[in-house]
């Protein structure tokens, strides 16, 4: 399909983000936590499990003490038995409590995820048809996927493990404080050292996560071009395995190589920290060791810090490797927000108004000018008009403009310059949902889903009956290929329709907008490769179609050159002609040129009249519908 002089030249670049310098700000932390918000009262009841589990937590060392300073010196079986008791008991009561917080956890996490994954696929969806040229679909998919399920893996356990962590950190200083502060401030000298290097860890694996990303995004664009059925095709029959396999396999081993990179950051950081959690117990053992030798201490202390060490040097560990994940989780964030901050061009105005159903159908271009990158013109001064109920073609060269007339019109793109008005509104002053439910579009490539003809026909109204899908089948000459499949309308049509032929496909689309019941239809010239007999089925399909609703179509056919009320002809974004047939072949101008050269082979030695030197379709009836009746039994 054309798009006019450089349709895929957008203004959004996926790899802009990637060549700019990446910062944490507190906007991206404030944003990033709003999706937070709306479940306030769950994280509150799992923070309330968090400090419980780390108040019982205390429990085994206050127990260790006990029983090596009160119950084995003093010989009380009972109280070792309590004491033991205890000890089972504590980290019983901790682990019913923690499934119940890792269920909270992970709800919380995942309806985090449905939200972000939803306003990231509504706002995409929003974004105009200039962003989808500019995008390979597979960075899209990337970003729903790769980018939401990264980000699930710091909300569902990060987040959570902090305030525990932190719950854990700050009574185990308590507790250690109330117990002896001398070998609390020994324990808590090496803190320091600890958190020194994080910053700088932290920087580069949030370098690391985005380039990490980026090449994932790459893969998957790779996956998706390839893998569906057209790339495969291409690909096999241009004899380009070997060349896709080492295209894929060149990115998949710069993939592997960031990803290594990302797993052996912070190694030595990581190793330092096991060294410093083993070096506290050795001093604590040290010094605490030579109190109790001198009287200042008990024994039961001693051990009892040193099982609290676990529970100080474990969080402080746990929350420098957290800093570094987090500033991994915020490159996932910022690739997120950045599609999310995309400013969608095409979008509803503030007082944009309701356009009434069923209208007129009346469409008008005033001094239309359009760009699709600044300085080269796909459209200049287009002037027309077209009547209720008219077939209007448009005829030009390669690139002439056509199909960007017909992106204009249902606003897959607003004009640069000009007007353009539907039943005498500026189709910008129409809410878009207004606008678009009033037109129906029939391409030369018929979209089909994977699903059953019932889903791909209802896909124009989910609320059709079967009787008016049956009907609308009959109309378009597809309720006989139906009753021949073995599934009927349950039949699944494969990967863009595959099962089925190029006329199949042709008339359900032709059905699916027969049930939308549009009031503007635009046609891409739904016939231009088919073959003779296939292309007099579609044309008997279209007629009905077409009758009585306002309708703009694509001319590769001479079909629609003859049915058509008025010839719009185009060139280098202008137009340069209008009228009818007979009318612009006796001017002798650029369509005098294109008939000879296009459309007149088409006619295979069947014979026009002629009137002053020039073949004419006078023979053909005035009226429209009995114009396009003719044609009917003239291609038979």
């Amino acid at each position: 399909m054309m798009m006019g002089g450089g349709g895929f030249h957008g203004v959004w670049r996926s790899g802009d983000r990637a060549q700019r310098p990446t910062q944490i700000t507190r906007a991206m932390l404030v944003r990033a936590a709003s999706y937070f918000r709306p479940y306030l009262h769950e994280i509150a009841v799992v923070l309330l499990t968090v400090g419980v589990v780390s108040v019982i937590g205390l429990a085994p060392p206050l127990l260790i003490r006990a029983l090596v300073d009160q119950a084995i010196p003093q010989r009380d079986t009972t109280l070792l038995l309590l004491l033991v008791a205890g000890m089972v008991a504590a980290p019983l009561v901790s682990g019913l409590i923690g499934v119940v917080q890792s269920y909270l956890n992970t709800r919380i996490a995942q309806r985090v995820m449905f939200d972000l994954r939803n306003d990231l696929y509504q706002h995409v969806q929003s974004l105009s048809l200039r962003f989808f040229t500019s995008v390979k679909t597979g960075e899209i998919m990337s970003r729903l996927n790769n980018d939401v399920s990264g980000v699930s893996r710091v909300v569902g356990d990060t987040l959570t493990s902090i305030v525990m962590w932190v719950f854990q950190l700050v009574s185990t200083v308590v507790l250690m404080v109330s117990l002896d502060w001398r070998l609390a401030l020994l324990s808590l000298a090496i803190v320091p050292a600890l958190l020194a290097p994080t910053r700088r860890v932290g920087a580069r694996r949030f370098e690391i996560q985005h380039e990490s990303q980026r090449r994932q995004a790459e893969l998957t664009a790779i996956m998706q071009e390839t893998l569906n059925i057209s790339g495969y095709v291409l690909m096999k029959a241009f004899g380009r395995e070997r060349f896709e396999r080492d295209r894929f396999g060149g990115k998949n081993a710069e993939l592997m190589d960031v990803q290594i990179r990302a797993n052996m950051l912070g190694r030595w950081f990581r190793m330092a920290l096991q060294v410093f959690e083993s070096l506290g117990p050795a001093i604590i053992f040290l010094v605490g060791g030579l109190l109790v030798i001198q009287g200042q201490m008990t024994l039961g202390t001693v051990i009892a810090f040193v099982a609290l060490l676990g529970r100080l040097y474990g969080p402080i560990s746990q929350l420098a490797n957290v800093h570094i994940e987090i500033m991994g989780s915020m490159a996932l964030f910022e690739r997120i927000f950045d599609y999310l901050d995309t400013v969608p061009d095409i979008k509803d105005a503030p007082s944009a108004r309701t356009l009434p159903a069923p209208g007129r159908g009346a469409v008008a271009f005033r001094n239309v000018g359009f760009e699709y990158t600044p300085g080269r013109k796909a459209l200049s001064e287009v002037n027309f008009e077209i009547e209720p109920g008219q077939l209007v073609a448009l005829v030009g060269p390669s690139g002439a403009g056509k199909t960007t007339i017909t992106y204009l019109i249902p606003r897959f793109y607003d004009v640069s310059e000009g007007r353009l008005e539907l039943d005498g509104h500026d189709v910008r002053d129409l809410t878009l949902d207004s606008l678009r439910e009033q037109i129906g579009m029939v391409t030369q490539e018929t979209y089909l889903f994977n699903a059953s003809l019932l889903e791909n026909l209802r896909y124009a109204r989910t609320d059709a009956t079967l009787e008016e899908i049956a009907e609308a089948c009959r109309v378009a000459r597809l309720d006989d290929v139906i009753a021949q499949m073995p599934d009927g309308y349950e039949t699944v049509v494969g990967e863009r329709g595959y099962r089925l032929s190029g006329g199949e496909k042709q008339r359900l689309a032709i059905a699916r907008v027969l049930l939308k019941d549009p009031r503007i239809l635009i046609l891409d010239e739904a016939t231009s490769s088919l073959d003779s007999q296939t292309e007099a089925q579609i044309q008997e399909a279209l007629a009905p179609l077409t009758r009585g609703r306002t309708t703009l179509a694509i001319a590769h056919r001479l079909s629609t050159v003859l049915a058509a009320d008025k010839l719009l002809v185009l060139d280098g974004g202008q137009l340069v002609e209008t009228g009818t047939h007979p009318e612009l072949l006796a001017r002798g101008g650029l369509y005098a040129e294109l008939y000879e050269i296009q459309f007149k082979p088409q006619l295979s030695g069947a014979q026009l009249p002629v009137e002053n030197g020039h073949e004419l379709a006078t023979a053909t009836p005035r009226g429209s519908d009995d114009r396009r009746t003719w044609y009917r039994q003239e291609a038979r």
